[in-house]
């Protein structure tokens, strides 16, 4: 029995090493697996109306984003895209959606609620961006109402009311139909991004990437 010990340790270790680089390569993205859903016949699903959006309404790239605030690389990819936002000023149009990967991230949809309750006093970017901004502060409590709430505190908005709405049926129907667009263009995983309704590949949303195809698209629109 000893002598085919060392093979019995060798194969342990193969099959190990193999589902740690599985591990590793879907943790690139956060997804969740939901099926692609059948497109409506009855048109376009359009997401929460009004939508959070902010640059130039004719701008000749428009960027749409499905985001989750607990996401990491939703995280990393905030930055980056405030940035180009600066960078391209008014060729830029870019409008948020609520995909928080629930259960997946026990404190995304807390974040989605807080970002929209905010939102209803008209400071929805501010919360959007303090929250990802500040995600690893966050991201490890045990419960974050109190430090959402301190958010709402520090932008300014009346706090009796975001404790109101954060909670309510007006913010959770914003979600769900966030939610619901996102699943009707087959997204799974965020942040995904469309740009001018075209899906860009999650590679090549790293800065470096990204701000070619950008550059690619506005070079396409300047020549029609």
């Amino acid at each position: 029995m000893k002598r085919f010990l060392p093979f019995a340790i060798i194969i342990i270790v193969l099959v190990g090493a193999v589902a740690a680089g599985w591990a590793v390569l879907r943790s690139s993205r956060e997804s969740v697996n939901a099926p692609t859903p059948t497109p409506d016949p009855a048109g376009e699903v359009k997401g929460a109306e009004p939508a959070h959006v902010r640059g130039n309404p004719n701008a000749p790239v428009t960027l749409e984003e499905f985001g989750d605030f607990q996401c990491p690389s939703c995280g990393s990819y905030h930055p980056e895209l405030k940035k180009m936002e600066a960078e391209f000023g008014d060729k830029i149009h870019l409008t948020f959606r609520e995909f928080p990967l629930v259960p997946t991230h026990q404190h995304a949809l807390a974040a989605a609620s807080a970002a929209e309750a905010a939102g209803l006093q008209g400071k929805f970017w501010e919360m959007h961006d303090l929250i990802y901004d500040r995600q690893n502060t966050w991201k490890g409590q045990f419960d974050v109402r109190g430090v959402f709430e301190g958010y709402a505190k520090e932008i300014g908005i009346d706090v009796d009311r975001y404790n109101r709405d954060v909670g309510s049926d007006l913010v959770q129907q914003r979600i769900f139909q966030d939610g619901k667009r996102g699943h009707s263009l087959g997204v799974k995983g965020t942040p995904t991004v469309f740009m001018n309704g075209r899906e860009v590949n999650f590679e090549d949303l790293p800065a470096d990437k990204f701000r070619l195809v950008i550059q690619k698209e506005l070079e396409a629109a300047a020549k029609k």
